[in-house]
């Protein structure tokens, strides 16, 4: 095939010039964005109703809610969680369950049971959660002094909105910190007093003036008009002139009996930049839409704002492309270094500029052509197909070497360019061959690990899969093709041999390939000693999820654990800011409760986010250590979580499960062990180190008892007292003024005096038409209740949660312990799924030295030397280990996707090394000239070693050169890749020595005894 195309060279460019074209035109299609489009396998149910207990929402709403999603299919987990005012469900799916369909069925469930649900309950929000969620970027919107805060509102959800939603690719616009105005009626008490009425005169007076009659309409001879009342309000100034009437007198304008003007609706939560208080949008992509584009385009409105509504100020924070931006950079430094440093090292090693020049054509080349892979695979450009490429590119550069290397021997032999550039490629075409399918056969198989993690290597392993394929098909075709068009004038005299600093290096690898072979078994022995000790620096090593990013920004999440309002947790929040003013670049904070559609987190007035960026990474920690310290000063019972900001990797994998939770329940009561009788029983829990789970949570409240011998003598019914309680101490709802698409609530002004004087100044009318004051119905008492109710499929639990790796090994202990207290007890936490993930990480890991083994064997026709290609796999681990312990790393998916990468160089460097050997030992097995089948052997492994001698350095040389810059350089993409570099750079020094002597002496120790046919 090769000797086919190579004699027809114009047809062959045509066809690379058309897969260049067709590359181009799919480059240009292709969705780039921050992440590959995952639906995580979560369906979040929000509920919002006021003035609960977390009893009432837990017994009322949620429970029956839960039984009703029971039989969703593909449920695994399902999980709530009931708070003061607010409630939460979290469905958890098996991985590959179509959640499209589920969003719909958990509607549709919803929709059925609303007769169930109380009526005043809005309907409960399902949120969906899939990577596209992750906003791209957070816009602030701050209103400068004396702009109308409800117009700027207004401004943001009606105008700027709908004008960011109009660009091309936005799927959401989500808005935080929104305040509607609202009418409020303050009732004058003596007046009402005086003239015989009372609250609810003001209240029917205003109802029926705001009457409207849809749907009616009059005949008017030959025409048809729609009826409207005139009486209908539009402004305070109407609801003033609406007549009230009360018992034997005449009617009174409402506004002689009430003050009634616009206000600010009350807040529940409050947006902060900086000390101001403003509103943020957070822009969301469509899954095909480009995410470098789409910020250009969000930034040029941005400045259009800025022009168009001067009353605002603008702002961007939190920009998410950042991290795109990096893995696109280090694309094109792996491009622009892998090219210089592969031109320096053939130039070094041979001598000769055209052999660069090829290389330089044939990697963007091969890069090209993989995007119409990705486009046919339906694969976006994301940061992490893009690592992929990144990784692709180093194992490319090493088949064009090996070729190129391959067919200069081949003219340096003697043989006619056009031979020289067919044998130079089938020689080595089966060997390289195998090594691409024995390094996909090491990394495939993690893209069946569940869960997020298996379906975002699914996009690595296309983009390595591609690149590697096309490099293959670039080194079989375009790069003889191109070697034979540069050398067709010169003859191979013209080759330069091997260079001076060469010459040398091979030099001294005879003299120590001789001194290894002299002691052969005793070097062999010490070699395969090395392994477990190498083996043995990753069970010291620490794990974790992402390397540790050098980021200049922090956030702080706190529940105050104290019953204060929005407003006071607004005032604390902004002294906190005050105390560091100047330290920081950029502060904003969510309070209270978040207006956002897709926020699936907790809501509660008494929380609050902080978020703080600073100028450099060693500010941050001083900045935030300073946080923490006025907090443990200030505020002793909050509860504080200190954290640097999580990009769009953290919120993906970041888990907030604890290690371990021990969940009870009360199967008896099937209600939460009241604190009294719980307090003793965890006095004596066997294992030490542990914190209060959600359900044990406690907080003080107000409880109001009713006197009913008291409303019974004076004959106050029920529904007299629960309604003023309501118009007092709750915002009462009178009507409201519809106007288009705007909706202004017409509201009894609250009374923000203290609760005690509420109740004294209050007065109640009996069947005597006497007033009575409402103290006198109503005992006022504090009391310490759950602050939490958690609950998961089968009923209420309480927990303790652990997180002492200890705490793991005493698992029977604990379920002793709840027994001996008639608990039913069951265990849940990372550390289960953490268990899991080692599982199949190793069974993973059989089934990939499996495919390796059987590949091999296809390849060497052999049982026994595979073997040797995978016994070199653990030193080359070990060096890489080495490596990332000198320099202090950890564990990572950064680190294990470097060592994934190494073993294949690795596996490329023993394949070609064993394959030489091989023919080495058939060539000069036929021409038998008076040898012994040891001498035969001996000499085709010297040889073999000097003819592999150099494409291996050049390979190990070129890749460790390449990504050196790596180490030096600063960034987030530099903090990214580093643990990847430091595995690459260790196990490929340690693997480029294995290659040069372990295979030897391993070949020489299994096969010495096979028969050379």
């Amino acid at each position: 095939m090769v000797r086919f195309l190579l004699r027809r060279p114009i047809a062959v460019t045509m066809v690379f010039l058309a897969l260049m074209v067709f590359s181009l035109l799919a480059l240009t299609r292709l969705p780039v964005s921050l992440l590959p489009p995952i639906d995580v396998p979560q369906i979040v149910l929000k509920v919002s109703y006021p003035n609960s207990s977390p009893e009432s929402i837990e017994q009322n709403v949620l429970r029956p809610i839960r039984e009703s999603l029971l039989t969703l299919n593909g449920l695994e987990e399902m999980e709530s969680k009931a708070g003061s005012e607010v409630g939460t469900i979290r469905l958890q799916f098996d991985f590959g369950t179509s959640m499209n369909l589920s969003y719909i069925e958990v509607n549709e469930k919803i929709d059925r049971l609303t007769n169930s649900l109380p009526t005043d309950l809005p309907r409960p929000q399902v949120i969906r959660i899939n990577t596209n969620d992750i906003p791209m970027v957070r816009i602030q919107v701050i209103p400068k002094e004396g702009t109308d805060y409800a117009e700027v509102t207004r401004l943001t959800e009606n105008v700027l909105r709908k004008r960011i939603e109009q660009i091309q690719g936005i799927s959401l616009v989500d808005i935080n910190g929104k305040q509607e105005r609202v009418i409020t009626i303050a009732p004058y008490k003596e007046r009402l007093a005086a003239l015989g009425m009372t609250e609810q005169n003001i209240i029917n007076a205003i109802k029926s003036g705001n009457q409207d009659l849809p749907g009616i309409s009059v005949k008017d001879g030959q025409y048809r008009y729609y009826l409207r009342l005139a009486t209908r309000v539009d402004r305070p100034e109407d609801i003033k002139a609406l007549p009230v009437r009360g018992p034997g007198v005449t009617a009174v304008p409402l506004g002689n009996l009430a003050r009634v003007e616009y206000e600010m609706g009350e807040a529940l939560g409050y947006h902060l930049f900086g000390q101001n208080e403003g509103l943020v949008v957070t822009v969301h992509k469509q899954a095909a839409a480009k995410m470098n584009e789409l910020m250009e385009q969000i930034t040029a409105s941005v400045r259009l704002f800025e022009t168009d509504y001067p009353q605002v100020s603008f702002a961007m924070t939190q920009d998410q492309s950042t991290l795109l931006r990096a893995g696109i950079n280090n694309l094109q430094s792996s491009l622009l270094f892998g090219g210089m440093f592969a031109f320096g090292v053939l130039f070094i090693f041979m001598g000769n500029y055209r052999l660069p020049l090829i290389i330089g054509i044939s990697l963007p080349t091969s890069l090209l052509i993989s995007f119409l892979v990705f486009y046919a695979a339906g694969i976006s450009i994301n940061v992490i197909s893009l690592s992929g490429l990144a990784l692709g590119l180093g194992m490319l550069i090493d088949n064009a070497i090996i070729v190129l290397d391959n067919i200069s021997r081949k003219r340096q032999e003697g043989l006619e360019l056009f031979e020289a550039c067919v044998q130079g490629v089938m020689e080595v075409m089966s060997a390289l061959i195998s090594s691409v399918l024995t390094t996909l056969a090491v990394f495939v198989p993690l893209i069946f690990m569940s869960g997020v993690s298996g379906a975002l290597f699914y996009d690595q392993a296309v983009a390595i899969a591609a690149i590697l394929f096309v490099s293959l098909l670039v080194a079989f075709i375009l790069l003889p093709l191109l070697y034979r068009v540069l050398f067709a004038s010169k003859s191979s005299h013209f080759l330069k041999e091997d260079s001076l600093f060469y010459s040398k290096v091979r030099q001294m690898y005879k003299w120590a390939y001789g001194k290894v072979m002299a002691r052969r078994l005793v070097n062999f022995i010490v070699l395969l000693a090395l392994i477990p000790l190498f083996l043995g620096l990753g069970l010291v090593m620490p794990t974790e999820g992402l390397p540790p990013i050098e980021k200049t920004d922090a956030v702080m999440e706190v529940d105050w654990n104290e019953p204060i309002g929005v407003v006071e947790n607004k005032k604390r929040i902004r002294l906190l800011i005050a105390e560091l003013d100047g330290e920081y670049v950029q502060a904003e904070a969510d309070i209270g409760l978040r207006q956002f559609l897709l926020f699936d987190g907790e809501n509660s007035v008494q929380q609050a986010t902080l978020y703080l960026d600073f100028l450099d990474s060693e500010k941050k920690d001083d900045g935030m250590e300073k946080l923490e310290g006025l907090m443990a000063q200030r505020y002793v019972s909050a509860v504080v979580t200190i954290r640097d900001a999580p990009n769009a990797f953290d919120q993906l994998f970041a888990s907030d499960r604890p290690l371990l939770e021990m969940r009870w329940k009360d199967l008896h009561s099937k209600k939460p062990v009241p604190s009294e009788d719980l307090e003793p029983w965890l006095a004596d829990l066997p294992v030490q180190g542990w914190t209060k789970g959600p359900g044990l949570q406690e907080e003080s409240a107000v409880l109001f008892r009713v006197d009913l011998e008291k409303m019974s003598l004076y004959g106050v019914p029920m529904s007299t007292l629960t309604t003023a309680i309501e118009r007092l101490f709750g915002q009462y709802s009178i009507d409201e003024i519809k106007h288009f698409s705007e909706v202004t609530p017409i509201l009894l002004a609250g009374n923000k005096a203290d609760f005690r004087e509420i109740l004294r100044r209050n007065e109640l009318v009996g069947t005597d038409d006497k007033s009575y004051a409402l103290e006198n119905f109503v005992k006022v008492s504090y009391e310490d209740h759950y602050k939490y109710v958690t609950s998961d499929k089968s009923g209420i639990y309480q927990s303790v949660e652990f997180t002492d790796r200890e705490s793991t090994g005493k698992i029977d202990l604990l379920k002793t312990w709840a027994k001996s207290h008639g608990l039913s007890s069951s265990f849940a936490g990372q550390y289960f799924a953490d268990q899991e993930n080692i599982r199949q990480l190793m069974s993973i890991l059989g089934v990939a030295i499996l495919l390796l083994y059987f590949i091999l064997a296809a390849q060497f026709e052999s049982f026994v030397q595979p073997l040797i290609v995978i016994f070199t796999l653990p030193l080359g681990l070990g060096g890489a280990l080495m490596v990332l312990w000198m320099t202090g790393s950890s564990l990572n998916v950064m680190a294990a996707i470097g060592l994934v990468v190494m073993l294949g160089i690795m596996v490329n460097d023993a394949i070609l090394k064993i394959d030489t050997i091989n023919r080495l030992r058939q060539k000069y097995g036929k021409m038998s000239l008076g040898q012994t089948k040891e001498q035969i052997l001996n000499k085709a492994m010297f040889e073999a070693g000097e003819v592999r001698l150099k494409p291996i350095l050049m390979t190990s040389v070129t890749t460790i050169l390449a990504l050196l810059p790596v180490v030096f350089s600063s960034g987030l993409g530099a903090d990214l890749q580093r643990p990847l570099v430091y595995s690459v750079i260790g196990g490929l020094t340690i693997g480029t020595l294995t290659a040069l002597y372990f295979v030897p002496l391993a070949y020489w120790f299994l096969t010495q005894k096979v028969v050379v046919k």
